[in-house]
């Protein structure tokens, strides 16, 4: 763009934020973006700042310069950094308690980057309390760069590498002692302001969160004292009590990564014990902030000493930390359900590591804790009295018993699902219980419902379990049959949320039927009734019948005709969508157990009702299906098709027996070929729809493998027809299930080579336009899947065709893609291309195929792991690492060192990114690693450098 004025940019921000016009708002807004970009946005953003014109340019300038900083560093020579630090010290000299804080924030954190970027800039923290300290006015702008400044240090955003931020991390904790006596002096001068205290509080907050303070020099600090003394006063407004938590969480997640007993340790704890009145008032006072604010410090105190609280915990007298239990309990009983959910994640972690460590007598100890938390939850979980109908699907309270269904589930085992079972089953039998107190014991049963028979087999076969406790849970367990009794007799008139959480326990419990065999006739038919019901009910009976069959398989055969009844009705009932696919799921696995000759007039049946109205759909007629909209939607019965496809599932044949018997499912599905052959054609431009169709015929070809023969070719000329026109990745990934099933089948390898051949100039020619690998990540997952199920099943003809080269290097292209799905196609796709034994015919060829590319694909792999992709996405590079190294780790070390000596050794602030001595571990800890998580470590630390 042509170089702007300061006049330009300042009619572009006014019509940004003053023009009624949307259309000029628009176009104002895209022309400022672009000067954003230009490198002549460095010296008007400063002009702007000084000319001081009105709020909104003032906010811009500040914006850009920040933005400019973290994005645009390298576009400044170094002999410019200096005048744009006295620049913006200058602007920062400037602001006052008026100045608006946004801009303070943007030119603070502009400021605050440049001295983590500014290499030559030597204490920049002690530089600024130099500076500014004397002058008291200046103490609402320097605290705000004192917070910013340690906040930024790990922003990835600026890529200062770790080299950089290690170095800056060391300057901080040296200048942390003048920085903790600074506050301190703030906060003995400024009590009168509750704006600068909250940002000393949260200043000091953001030096913990680091570890730069010296811990014996803060256990005495007089803001932690001053912490505690907001916290215990009500009348503590709510900022100030949210940023005094704030920090006292993060010293004790502090004690928690030090892992080191200390005085500040024993004071905490014992300070917040006593904050337990404080919490009590704020609910007297109904002040839910405060309340949350409490619940989050005491659930934080639990978490910092839960490794030791659990460690110390298994002789027979319990840890101290536990009492720390009780604040939190309290907390869990509070009225409103929110505060209950802050400490979901604590309870979580708890049992994972009492799960972990499998001690009976240390879970013991833990046990009554948990009581109490599915008490509270119990109690949290029940409706209003005067509700009406079911738990509002979608709302914040369905949202919460989600949650509680979660962490039950996870802590069920401390308490056992029996025992739990029991418990509510004596809430149902109290004579005063009301219905909502009922629903709630059934809610909290259904979620412990599926464990109880694997629970009493699993006791059973432990020996550090007292047989009085196991004849005691074996006892607790004969209450079952009674609660399902008492289920199946629910009277007419009761609640329908009661009605709606029996049958969903009916579906948890289906394990227990399927060992309890007498019950099955009855419940089913209690499920038959409630799917004839509305509101819900049809729903929950669909999915308890799903559970029922899956479980139930070898009952239910004998359930068939009835099953088939409930196929034919099934839109009559008002069952929700997925529920109804569900059930369809449940039906076809019973059938898949019939005999073969039962099986493929029971499919073609299941089968017909959805082929029917997908026949009429893609012939055009669809009359009688717009009843519903979603009945003259294709997809609606592709989808239940696809589930009957891939849910019957015939048993293998005897081992000894002729492999070449028939599928019964080969007659009904090829049969059925004609109406998706159809329908491919009638939605080819319709992508989502396609994907639906695909997932069927993937699900069909998986059902009878190597039995669709006669549907192979079509399909493979359809689909090469559709795709040249419309590049659905779909089809590719259709295209790597039939080379799977057929490639290894002789005379068709060859064909399916001209499949691929087919496919690819329309892939790369999408890839291959400006952002084409990064705007189809679905297309390179399955491009690259397709590619490799090639050299899975038929290598030799694949590695002799001329497509290796072209498909390799759109490979090396993809590597740098960030795409979680797309970079492990690509990464499996050169581990399959690698991974073949040294003795067999392929050696020769991948040897060729590694010394063409193999110095390419290092380079790009390692360039990706710098500079482009996540640091979970390691993982899969380092297989590829590991494939090369497998082959020849002397080729390996040549390329790696090749790669790491391409990279740049300095950063854009003039910062060493990477020693020689860090270049040379890197390569020595690549070709020596001997697994794949030692190369991913290596690779994770040497990108670290550069982050």
């Amino acid at each position: 763009m042509e170089p702007p004025t300061a006049e330009a940019v300042l009619q572009g921000v006014f019509t940004l934020y003053n023009d009624p016009n949307n259309v000029e708002k628009e176009k104002a807004s895209k022309w400022l973006e672009e000067f954003q970009k230009s490198i002549h946005s460095w010296k008007i953003a400063d002009e702007l700042l000084q000319q001081k014109h009105d709020l909104n340019s003032c906010t811009f300038a500040a914006q850009t310069m920040r933005n400019k900083i973290q994005n645009s560093f390298h576009e400044l020579p170094v002999t410019a950094h200096e005048s744009l630090r006295q620049s913006l010290l200058e602007h920062i000299s400037h602001i006052t308690l008026e100045t608006k804080s946004v801009i303070v924030t943007q030119l603070s954190l502009a400021l605050a980057d440049l001295a983590l970027l500014m290499s030559t800039w030597r204490k920049p923290v002690a530089t600024l309390l130099e500076r500014f300290s004397p002058n008291p006015n200046m103490m609402y702008a320097l605290i705000e760069l004192l917070t910013l400044i340690p906040e930024e240090v790990n922003s990835r955003h600026l890529r200062l590498g770790e080299n950089r931020r290690k170095e800056f991390l060391l300057e901080l904790e040296s200048d942390s002692t003048l920085v903790a006596e600074y506050l301190t002096v703030c906060l003995m001068n400024c009590k009168e302001s509750e704006l600068l205290i909250g940002k000393i509080l949260k200043c000091f907050t953001s030096w913990v969160q680091i570890n730069a303070f010296k811990l014996p020099e803060i256990c005495d600090s007089m803001i932690i004292v001053y912490c505690f003394q907001l916290l215990s006063n009500a009348n503590t407004s709510s900022d100030l009590h949210e940023f005094a938590v704030d920090c006292l969480c993060s010293l004790l997640n502090l004690l928690e990564m030090n892992k080191t007993g200390s005085d500040l340790d024993e004071k905490l704890f014992n300070g917040i014990l006593c904050l337990e009145e404080a919490y009590n008032a704020s609910v007297t006072h109904e002040d839910l902030e405060k309340s949350m604010n409490f619940c989050r410090l005491f659930t934080v105190l639990v978490e910092s000493n839960l490794v030791r609280m659990v460690a110390f915990s298994e002789k027979e007298t319990p840890h101290h930390t536990v009492k720390s239990l009780d604040l939190v309990l309290n907390c869990v009983g509070h009225y409103d359900y929110e505060v209950a959910e802050i400490t979901f994640n604590m309870w979580f972690r708890l049992s994972e590591d009492l799960y972990q460590r499998n001690n009976y007598m240390l879970t013991a100890h833990f046990k009554p804790y948990v009581e109490r938390l599915i008490a509270a939850l119990y109690k949290h979980s029940q409706l209003d009295p005067d509700h009406d109908g079911l738990v509002e699907e979608g709302g914040s309270f369905q949202d919460f018993r989600d949650r509680v269904s979660e962490i039950i589930k996870d802590v069920i085992f401390i308490v056992s699902s029996i025992s739990c079972f029991k418990q509510m089953f004596l809430v149902l039998q109290n004579p005063n219980v009301t219905w909502e107190s009922s629903e709630a014991a059934l809610f909290i049963m259904q979620n412990v419902a599926r464990n109880i028979l694997p629970e009493i087999m699993e006791l059973g076969e432990r020996d550090d379990i007292p047989t009085s406790r196991f004849n005691q849970l074996c006892e607790e367990s004969e209450v079952v049959p009674k609660v399902v009794e008492a289920i199946l007799n629910l009277p007419e008139n009761c609640h329908i949320a009661i009605r709606y959480t029996s049958i969903n326990i009916l579906g948890e419990l289906c394990d227990w039927i399927d060992s309890n065999p007498e019950t099955l006739q009855p419940v089913l038919n209690f499920l038959l009734f409630a799917l004839q019901q509305k509101n819900g009910l049809a729903t929950a009976a669909a999915n308890s019948l799903q559970s029922i069959c899956s479980a139930c398989k070898k009952h239910m055969l004998g359930h068939i005709s009835g099953l088939m009844e409930i196929a034919r009705c099934l839109d009559s009932f008002e069952i929700q969508y997925e529920s109804a696919i569900g059930l369809l799921k449940g039906i076809s696995i019973i059938i898949g157990r019939l005999p073969g000759p039962q099986l493929t007039p029971a499919m073609q049946e299941l089968c017909a009702f959805q082929v029917e109205a997908l026949s009429r759909i893609t012939n055009g007629d669809d009359d009688g299906l717009n009843v519903k909209k979603t009945r003259s939607d294709p997809g609606f019965w592709l989808d239940r098709l696809a589930a009957i496809y891939r849910h019957v599932t015939p048993p293998p044949p005897p081992h000894q027996a002729n492999t070449s018997e028939v599928n019964p499912c080969a007659f009904v599905i090829i049969n059925n070929w004609n109406v998706l052959s159809r329908a491919l054609e009638r939605y080819k431009n319709d992508s989502k729809i396609m994907e639906r169709i695909v997932r069927c015929i993937r699900y069909a070809i998986r059902c009878i493998g190597k039995q669709a023969m006669p549907i192979l070719e079509p399909l493979v000329k359809q689909i090469i027809t559709i795709y040249s026109g419309h590049n659905h990745s779909c089809l590719l990934y259709l295209g790597s299930i039939l080379v799977d099933e057929f490639a290894v089948e002789e005379g068709c390898t060859q064909g399916l080579l001209n499949m691929l051949q087919a496919f690819i100039e329309p892939t790369f020619g999408v890839l291959q336009m400006e952002n084409g690998l990064k705007n189809h990540p679905d297309m390179v997952d399955d491009f690259f899947r397709l590619a490799s199920r090639f050299i899975q099943r038929a290598p030799l003809p694949f590695l002799q065709s001329p497509l290796v080269t072209p498909i390799i290097q759109c490979g090396l292209l993809a590597c740098t893609l960030d795409h979680r799905d797309a970079n492990v196609s690509v990464m499996r796709f050169f581990c399959s291309l690698l991974r073949h034994e040294k003795a067999s015919d392929l050696q020769p060829i991948v040897q060729s195929i590694l010394l063409s590319h193999g110095e390419a694909l290092i380079m790009n792999l390692l360039y990706a792991s710098v500079f482009c992709l996540h640091s979970y996405m390691l993982t899969d590079v380092a297989e590829v690492f590991v494939e090369i190294k497998q082959h020849s780790p002397q080729q390996l070390e040549e390329y790696v060192k090749k790669a790491v000596d391409s990279l740049p050794k300095k950063n854009s602030g003039g910062s060493v990114t990477v020693t020689h001595e860090q270049m040379v571990k890197f390569v020595t800890d690549v070709v020596r690693s001997k697994t794949a998580r030692a190369t991913t470590q290596a690779l994770q630390d040497f990108a670290r450098l550069y982050r």
